[in-house]
């Protein structure tokens, strides 16, 4: 059986939102900061401000987004953060052509076997381009965190239907949007199975390569049990003969928007127009504030 996403109703603001105004804000806005090549932090903290009053306006408790944002700070600061602060790849080539004071430089080290030197430098232009794609990269987890928590999962199917999407994309994202919290019950369900049976997975706290190798057995029936479990789901809708025509939702006439998924939506095209509009006028390169260029030395 498919199982969701912690999501809990809640009067809130947000919730009273038509899911498919939530969707098109957030396809929106992540279309402006990505093709619309705007890397000046003065026009995306704007964006950004907007879209954590939309998240707070939520209320979603710590407790069950916690893991989510955990694992999204342990990416984009560092992975993404770190990798732009010594790379300065990923971004606009100004990043790499300007010549910029130097906040750190490591010593030359040389590669055994090959002979490579290898000498880190970070400059005041690759910090500044790291704290914008952090908060680039922040903006948009802050539009998708939300989503699964506040989205009704019966819902699913005919809001992608009610957003133009065949029927069979439409139950496609349904199941994708239950995919990985029915891959994680399943992963604990084989957790408690292998404990019950006297497998030990907390022997070596602290030892990580050995706590992975331990994690080995488990793989094998997880994977058996999704497999197992899309073949249920494949038999059960062959045998309501899906795909063969039109089919109806049950929850159809749910889903009308009101003046503030009008307001919301707009809101949204008006982000991507004016960011796509500033970077055909030259607008939006990358900039980074003169006192933090003194910081360098």
């Amino acid at each position: 059986m498919l199982v969701t996403w912690k999501y809990r109703p809640r009067d809130t603001f947000y919730q009273r939102l038509d899911p498919r105004s939530r969707l098109i804000f957030m396809a929106c806005v992540i279309m402006a900061l990505t093709l619309g090549n705007i890397w000046d932090i003065r026009l995306i903290l704007p964006v950004s401000l907007t879209v954590l009053l939309l998240y707070l306006s939520a209320r979603i408790e710590w407790q069950d987004i916690r893991r989510a944002w955990t694992f999204v700070f342990i990416l984009v600061i560092v992975i993404v953060g770190i990798n732009a602060m010594l790379s300065g790849r990923g971004g606009p080539m100004e990043v790499l052509r300007e010549q910029s004071p130097v906040l750190y430089q490591s010593p030359t080290w040389v590669v055994p076997l090959v002979g490579w030197p290898i000498r880190i430098t970070i400059t005041t232009v690759k910090t500044w381009f790291a704290i914008t794609q952090i908060v680039r990269m922040l903006t948009m987890a802050a539009l998708a965190i939300p989503i699964p928590y506040t989205f009704d999962p019966s819902m699913y199917g005919i809001t992608f239907r009610k957003l133009r999407l065949p029927d069979k994309a439409s139950f496609s994202m349904d199941l994708a949007f239950r995919f990985m919290p029915t891959l994680g019950r399943d992963f604990n369900i084989t957790i408690d199975a292998q404990r019950a049976r006297g497998y030990e997975m907390e022997g070596a706290q602290g030892r990580v390569f050995y706590r992975i190798r331990k994690m080995a057995p488990l793989i094998i029936p997880v994977t058996m049990q999704a497999i197992v479990t899309g073949e249920e789901v494949v038999d059960a809708m062959d045998l309501r003969a899906f795909g063969v025509g039109p089919r109806t939702w049950l929850k159809d006439l749910d889903l009308q928007y009101q003046r503030r998924d009008y307001f919301l939506i707009g809101l949204g095209v008006l982000i991507m127009l004016t960011a796509f509009a500033l970077s055909l006028l030259g607008y939006g390169g990358f900039w980074v504030p003169e006192a933090f260029l003194q910081l360098g030395h």
